[in-house]
């Protein structure tokens, strides 16, 4: 029998029938399958941990069947308790499997210190970039006679005249006193504080 006229033949058209059936059915197996494993169906929404403690964000996700990992502690973040979730991964309301990990980092304790950069005879346009890339603010603005106009004359926190070097916490607000690009500044005068700073000899070093 040639080819063409088994093609065409009822035995033919059986098998392909046959096969084709055979293959759905694999299909529907492999899917049915795939959905038991990977427990389509059962996902978890990820709850929000943000600022709660270590115990607490524990406690909730033992609850879900959620493990998680401490990756770090972040630098002091001021709108979170101490020792709280700052950011998790995967975050809130994501749809996770039980037994997912959950990466969480913590706040640390308080502020780090660190040492006072040098600013003096800096330009208030280079001294502001650099307070702010070492977590400080700006402070208070006020001027002297000097013939460097906005020129850093002095650094004041808290009351207490700052030399570079000194230890000062991050996210401290530095005042700085500036040249106002007059001639007839007087020496004598940085010894004093700026405007509007109530000087605290017993401020802490």
């Amino acid at each position: 029998m040639s080819f063409r006229k088994y093609a065409t033949s009822r035995s033919f058209f059986i098998q392909v029938v046959a096969a084709i059936t055979v293959i759905v059915l694999l299909v529907f197996i492999c899917m049915y399958w795939l959905t038991f494993t990977t427990l389509h169906g059962e996902e978890i929404s990820v709850p929000d941990l943000s600022k709660l403690s270590e115990e607490q964000a524990e406690e909730k996700l033992n609850e879900l069947e959620l493990n998680y990992i401490i990756l770090d502690s972040v630098d002091y973040v001021k709108e979170y308790p101490k020792y709280s979730v700052v950011q998790q991964d995967p975050r809130a309301g994501a749809k996770v499997k039980k037994g997912r990990k959950i990466y969480l980092k913590i706040n640390s304790s308080g502020f780090t210190s660190m040492r006072m950069p040098n600013l003096i005879e800096k330009t208030y346009r280079q001294a502001v970039p650099t307070l702010l890339s070492l977590g400080l603010e700006e402070g208070k603005i006020t001027y002297k006679p000097y013939l460097g106009k906005d020129m850093v004359l002095e650094m004041w926190h808290n009351g207490k005249k700052l030399k570079p070097g000194d230890k000062v916490q991050k996210s401290s607000k530095i005042d700085l006193v500036l040249g106002d690009g007059k001639v007839g500044f007087d020496e004598s005068d940085i010894d004093t504080a700026p405007d509007n700073v109530d000087y605290d000899e017993t401020a802490d070093e």
